[in-house]
């Protein structure tokens, strides 16, 4: 069954001047305009569309697919400012609306916000807003420590950043765990680092426990061979110079350098550390 804000195969029932008229079931007949024509089809035939509302607030369908779909979080730029709200560039051509009553701060063109599509109940279209939180997961979750999860950061704190986790609950990320500058609205891959007992959850950028020592490894072992077996870093190298080089505590480092050692893998001097023979 045809609903805004989804995808569907309609049947086509007949072409005008205007493009293909589509059974869109109880939305009635739904226009896939001229300019979004498939190159083959037929009458009978079933097209895959998404199906939103046009400018003049009637039910129109379109090959593309936008940017995020409703129910989803998504980082997207600010095509125009109008007295109803702003339009954000979400791919299709018709922009999506972010209406002034949800925005948090007012939006400012060309700038890129993270927001929350969703469909607006009272007026059936489909709205984005920046008021994020009242659209987070707060029932219970499945993740155990050291899962590895897809992560959005929306805000930032004295003790680190938020983040969406695989577009649904919300954690924190700790400062001292990033070591590089991140943007609101951006995608990172990350790992459950603590479940708390009040349900909140803290997050890490690297693998807990061991297989965050292993994945270091790995990258010493590959950024030796790279300098030609050779690297000025080692255990009395600054904690800041190892942050700088690897993105990682000095204790971190020094697990992993030990675990080379003794594999055999690696020569430690005071100087840095050399590839075994």
């Amino acid at each position: 069954m045809a609903k805004i804000g989804e995808r569907a195969n309609l049947k086509i029932l007949r072409e005008k001047p205007p493009g293909l008229y589509l059974d869109g079931g109880e939305l009635g007949e739904v226009l896939l305009p001229r300019r979004e024509m498939p190159v083959a089809w037929q009458i009978g035939g079933l097209v895959d569309v998404f199906i939103y509302h046009d400018s003049e607030d009637r039910p129109v369908a379109t090959l593309q697919q936008p940017k995020a779909m409703p129910g989803q979080f998504a980082r997207l730029r600010v095509a125009a400012l109008t007295p109803v709200g702003a339009f954000l560039d979400w791919g299709l051509p018709k922009d999506l609306l972010v209406p002034f009553r949800e925005q948090k701060t007012r939006l400012e063109v060309g700038n890129f916000y993270l927001v929350y599509v969703r469909l607006d109940e009272a007026s059936g279209r489909i709205i984005a807003t920046t008021r994020l939180g009242r659209h987070l997961d707060l029932t219970p979750h499945a993740w155990r420590e050291g899962d590895a999860v897809e992560l959005i950061l929306y805000g930032k704190t004295a003790l680190g950043y938020k983040a969406i986790i695989n577009g649904s609950h919300s954690g924190l990320l700790f400062a001292n765990e990033v070591f590089q500058k991140m943007q609101p609205g951006e995608c990172v891959k990350g790992y459950i680092a603590g479940l708390r007992p009040d349900g909140k959850i803290d997050l890490t950028l690297h693998p807990p426990g061991r297989a965050r020592v292993s994945d270091l490894e790995s990258q010493i072992l590959t950024e030796l061979e790279a300098r030609g077996g050779f690297w000025a870093l080692c255990d009395s190298s600054s904690a800041a110079d190892i942050h700088d080089e690897l993105g990682v505590s000095k204790r971190t480092f020094k697990q992993a350098t030990g675990a080379l050692l003794r594999k055999g893998k690696i020569a430690l001097s005071d100087k840095g550390i050399r590839l075994a023979p």
